[in-house]
């Protein structure tokens, strides 16, 4: 155990209590290598036992999209099986249904073993951002994700995808095809290059946003690195890099031949004397507060904590919140004591006012940034707060105690608190429910609130939110969630998703493809604002290829409005599109889709009429025009404050 400082202001303690949990050491033994898979009763990117998903995801609707090979490969044995069936066979074991690829001159001999692969469908897609960002909607609905690139210029432009993946701890497999093994060391300057004879250009790059990298030009190691990659994906729900010389896919080797064996994922251990002591410690902390409360932060995803989070807020009668990174995350939006969403200045009505005038707090997995503390401007203080990460406890100004995880604390803590229901006794006195929208006339200019509150009516145990970054957030964080959300244990499904810590635009469009890829039983429900889905709109092609019946709400109000809210200025002006003709454009007969323009509330309400009934099988693309200035109330507080944080003058170093 470790003693942190003494108290500090808010922008000087958040850093500790949002550092990445602790890393594992990566060298792993070549033995423990060779003899490891994934177990089939260990949840995929799990750190501890539970169900993989029963079968893989297939093509949608009855529309194949699985790319035919160029030429045929024959049915390989035991004793034949080359470094592309290998890895083909590892992604089925592990729960990947569904890779997104774009072709290049590197990789097509590996996409032809992944074409053949029982149980592998290859999803072709418009560009390599957008496979990335497919690859992290996969991962959030089926556990893990993999995406297919070539060298350099594939793997440069997927790049992006993949650190939004690694800041919100995705395992995702990126495989690029490198150049032939031959070609290593012999200084000689490749296309696909910036015209140096070095390779690792594209390698040094990916260091910093992929957990592990392997580089594989040499058949003897191949089957080793390999399976050591896609286990420290899983280990530390992170990205990793695989890079397969072009040469190499097709050649049997004899570790190829060995059956289908386990990779064993042992849950990670706390240690019992530190977790006894760190119960003790939070217990007595919050039984002496008159009102304490609880807040759900991101981190939980990773610790496989979401349900244990809901049983310790039912056992304790704590009033309880989410951070905006985390809705979605748990299951408690419909528990009697659940306040809406904590976000300083922007919070849903009442809950901060309850939070941060509690006398303690426990953070269960927080990410404190610039955006979630609005600027670094939260009225907590360090000595009222439990921070509890995945795998450490910090309490107050007290000590920190490593070691121990987060379930396992949460368990345990729950049988030693009192219960005490007085803040939430306190946000029910002054709560006063959202008045609706004024009366309307008939053809009036739609409104963004009107707007979601039709989103709102949508919602159902069958379908799941994709939301893209910017002004959308604040709309959203007010949608009551169905009953029984939450990232479940068993399921692996949520039924909200939004890209908060990266805030990528154009995420959404990429991510809904993965996602309805990866749970086809679920319809996607997207919002997106124009601005964002000028970046990546291509891949509608490819939901469309696939047969998906997504709703994507596209807001069109002619700009950046997030960042006019931050510094306005004429490039916040975007080109006005005629967005469903592009999508019908795209559409070209080809698969089920249809497009609407709305205008007022009327035209919304048939729209979605029919997109919820005669068109329910299609892609529905909904045009939803607003003006440029109607933005949700909360853009306003939070545009200014981090206008200020991110204009704060130099300080003398």
């Amino acid at each position: 155990m470790a003693t942190s400082s003494l108290s500090a202001p808010f922008s000087h303690w958040i850093t500790d209590s949002s550092r990445p949990y602790r890393k594992t050491n990566h060298l792993i033994t070549k033995s423990a290598k060779i003899h490891s898979a994934i177990n089939r009763d260990a949840r995929v990117g799990s750190l501890e036992t539970s169900t993989l998903p029963s079968k893989v995801a297939r093509p949608h609707n009855g529309v194949a999209s699985i790319v035919q090979p160029s030429y045929s490969i024959a049915a390989l044995g035991p004793s034949e099986a080359t470094l592309g069936c290998h890895l083909a066979r590892r992604l089925v074991e592990i729960g990947v249904g569904d890779v997104f690829s774009v072709p290049g001159d590197f990789n097509l001999s590996l996409l032809d073993h992944f074409v053949t692969e029982p149980g592998l469908n290859l999803i072709g897609c418009c560009n390599e951002l957008n496979a990335g960002y497919a690859a992290d909607g996969y991962a959030r609905s089926r556990g893990v994700g993999a995406c297919v690139v070539t060298f350099t210029v594939g793997g440069l432009s997927v790049i992006n995808a993949i650190a939004g993946a690694y800041s919100e701890n995705l395992p995702l497999i990126c495989i690029v095809g490198g150049p032939n093994s031959n070609d290593y060391g012999r200084n000689q300057v490749l296309h696909h290059t910036i015209g140096l004879p070095d390779f690792t250009q594209e390698l040094r790059c990916f260091q910093t946003v992929t957990c592990h990298q392997a580089v594989v030009n040499n058949l003897e190691d191949a089957q080793e690195q390999i399976d050591t990659a896609i286990f420290t994906a899983l280990k530390e729900s992170k990205p990793v890099y695989i890079s397969i010389s072009c040469n190499l896919t097709s050649i049997p080797h004899p570790t190829f031949s060995r059956k289908p064996i386990t990779f064993s994922l042992s849950p990670r251990l706390s240690d019992q004397m530190v977790l006894e002591a760190a119960v003790e410690a939070a217990a007595e902390f919050l039984n002496k507060a008159v009102k304490p409360v609880m807040v759900a932060g991101p981190n939980l995803r990773i610790a496989k904590a979401c349900d244990t989070f809901a049983e310790l807020a039912d056992a304790s009668g704590y009033a309880h919140a989410v951070m905006a990174s985390a809705k979605g995350l748990v299951s408690t939006e419909h528990h009697a004591h659940f306040i809406g969403t904590y976000w300083g200045t922007v919070s849903t009505a009442f809950c901060a006012e309850i939070v941060e005038s509690a006398d303690a707090y426990l953070f269960a997995g927080p990410i404190f940034n610039d955006l979630s503390s609005v600027g670094y401007s939260l009225l907590i203080k360090k000595e009222k707060a439990i921070i509890v990460q995945p795998d450490r406890v910090v309490i107050g100004n007290g000590p920190t105690f490593g070691f121990v995880e987060m379930n396992d604390f949460l368990k345990a803590l729950a049988k030693r608190l009192n219960r005490n229901t007085t803040a939430y006794e306190n946000y029910h006195r002054i709560y006063v429910p959202d008045g609706r929208p004024l009366k309307r006339d008939p053809k009036e200019p739609l409104r963004v609130n009107v707007l979601f509150q039709h989103i709102q009516n949508m919602l159902s145990s069958k379908t799941t939110a994709i939301v893209e970054a910017g002004d959308i957030w604040f709309n959203c964080q007010k949608l009551k969630l169905p009953s029984g959300c939450g990232l479940h244990c068993v399921t692996l499904l949520c039924s909200y998703e939004h890209q908060m810590q990266y805030a990528s635009i154009g995420w959404s469009v990429g991510a809904t493809l993965g996602y309805a890829a990866g749970a086809p039983n679920k319809r996607v429900i997207a919002c997106i604002g124009d601005g964002s889905f000028q970046m990546t709109a291509q891949d509608v092609s490819t939901m469309l290829r696939c047969g998906q019946n997504s709703i994507i709400f596209l807001i069109n109000n002619g700009g950046y409005t997030t960042e006019a809210g931050i510094h306005n200025g004429p490039y916040n002006v975007i080109k006005n599109w005629s967005y469903t003709g592009l999508v019908d454009a795209i559409h070209n007969g080809e698969g089920k889709c249809w497009t609407a323009k709305v205008c007022c509330e009327e035209e919304l309400a048939k729209a979605i009429e029919t997109a919820t009934g005669p068109q329910k099988d299609c892609l529905c693309f909904i045009e939803v025009i607003v003006n440029r200035e109607d933005g949700s109330k909360e853009l306003l507080p939070f545009s200014s404050r981090l206008a200020a944080a991110n204009s704060r003058a130099p300080v003398p170093r």
